[in-house]
Formats: structure tokens, C-alpha cells, sequence
């Protein structure tokens, strides 16, 4: 143990890795295809360490158990995806570069607390996504961002279908509609191209695969009809050949008959 720990005081504190609240159906499946699809996303185009996790706590103040947040997708800068943790320490790692809310049954805590928690807690961006939203009071989408001074100020409400999310680099698109509304990522002009899942990019593999087969297997078939012309010019060359053959040994016959006729 090095001096440094040994003089370090022990924090004393007791930082819980759950509650006894529960999520909604529809915000876990949101959540559910949202988090590999970003981790992968950002994994194949930062160039470095980018952490991808959903639903835990993030502790903001040392010493106070009760400083956090649990977002129901954050980014966390500088930190790899292998590493697992059952909470967060945000004076251990870096605060995150980007959350996102689902609004649940609890509106308020999302449009209220959310912003107000996520500026203490260090958040650069802070997307709010209210899939149930209905009224002059809430919006599809909410995005929150750190002004010149270092607050988080609301920069965008909006009911469009997307919005550009700048800590990922990407748009946020809403799809589906129900119980089957879901947060997609999207790239391209005014995010038209939607990032495929690993379920699509397979699926469009296999349909690849499936056409190069079928390729393949139009080739092989070309190849032996071309084998089977082949073969028949090759017979067709041989008879003739072998008429070309019997026809000169005819000629010399007849001239060697011929020759005897004329000794005679």
C-alpha cells in the first residue's frame, strides 16, 4: 500500500447501487435498443475511450449519497466499455459528456429535477425524450447544453421526429409510434439515414451473402454450360478431325491405286 493511501481517509459513506423504483416497459425498451446501438456507434468512430451505460447511479458529490443521478442512457468520456461498475463516482471518472431521459410517470422529475440535477452533476448535453407528450406543456424532445458560462441552458424544444444530439455527433430520431416508439440514431443530412441496429446490419449480411451465393450459383451454372459447349466443340473438332483423317487416307489409296494402274 503506497503513503498515499495509507493517509487517505476511508470515505464512510454508503452509496446505494439501487432504489425500489421501477421503470416503465416502454422507457426499458427504449433503453434497451438505444445503448448497444450508441456504444457501438461511438466505439467505431471515437478515437478514444467512450463508456456507454443505462440506468445507474452517478454520484456527484462526495460524502452525500443522495448527489446523483440515474440516467436511463449516459455517455461517459475517458472510460472504456469493459470496464463495469455498480455505481458511479463522477470525482473518480469524468462527468458525462451526454444523457438521455425517457419522461416516465413522474413528469415533473424529468422536466424539472432532470436539468437542474444533470447541471450539478457536470453533464455537457441532456436530451429529453417524453414519448407520452400531449399538451402546450410537453415536448417530444428537450435538449439541454452547457452556455458559454458553464450552465446548462435549454437550447431546443421541439415535437419534429429528431433532433442533433452534438456531444455524439449524430441525430436522435423517434420511430415507431406506441408501445413500439423507440429512439433510433441517424446520421447523414438532417439525420435521413438511420444507423442500422446489429439485428439490421445481420440481416442485410445474410441478404448480401444470399445474393453472392446466388451469384456464385449463377456462375457455377454458366460456367458448366460454358464447360458442356466447351466439351461439344472439343467432340465436334475430334470428328472432324477424324472425317479429315479417313478423307487424306482415301486420297492416298486412291493415288497409290492410280500409280499401280499406270505401271501396268
Amino acid at each position: 500500500m503506497t503513503m498515499r493511501a495509507m493517509m487517505t481517509p476511508r470515505d464512510p459513506t454508503i452509496y446505494p447501487e439501487t432504489d425500489e423504483m421501477g421503470e416503465g416497459e416502454l422507457q426499458r425498451l427504449i433503453c434497451e435498443l438505444l445503448r448497444p446501438l450508441l456504444a457501438r456507434f461511438l466505439a467505431e468512430r471515437s478515437p478514444g475511450d467512450v463508456h456507454v451505460g443505462s440506468n445507474q447511479f452517478l454520484y456527484y458529490e462526495k460524502h452525500n449519497s443522495a448527489a446523483r443521478i440515474a440516467p436511463d442512457v449516459y455517455v461517459l468520456p475517458d472510460v472504456p466499455q469493459t470496464r463495469v461498475a455498480r455505481s458511479w463516482k463522477l470525482w473518480e471518472v469524468p462527468p458525462p459528456s451526454f444523457c438521455l431521459e425517457v419522461v416516465s410517470t413522474v413528469v415533473a422529475k424529468d422536466y424539472a429535477a432532470s436539468p437542474a440535477l444533470n447541471e450539478l452533476a457536470g453533464t455537457r448535453e441532456l436530451v429529453i425524450f417524453d414519448p407520452e407528450h400531449e399538451g402546450d406543456a410537453r415536448w417530444l424532445w428537450q435538449v439541454w447544453r452547457r452556455d458559454r458560462r458553464g450552465a446548462l441552458e435549454l437550447v431546443e424544444q421541439t415535437n419534429h421526429d429528431r433532433v442533433h444530439a452534438v456531444t455524439l455527433g449524430c441525430y436522435l430520431r423517434r420511430t415507431g409510434n406506441g408501445g413500439e416508439t423507440r429512439v433510433r440514431l441517424a446520421t447523414g443530412f438532417g439525420g435521413r439515414d438511420l444507423v442500422p441496429t446489429d439485428a439490421e446490419r445481420a440481416a442485410r449480411e445474410a441478404q448480401r451473402a444470399a445474393r453472392e451465393a446466388q451469384r456464385a450459383a449463377h456462375e457455377a451454372v454458366r460456367a458448366a454450360h460454358e464447360a458442356e459447349r466447351a466439351a461439344h466443340e472439343a467432340e465436334r473438332a475430334k470428328r472432324e478431325a477424324e472425317r479429315a483423317d479417313a478423307a487424306e487416307r482415301r486420297v492416298r489409296e486412291l493415288e497409290a491405286k492410280l500409280g499401280r494402274t499406270r505401271e501396268k
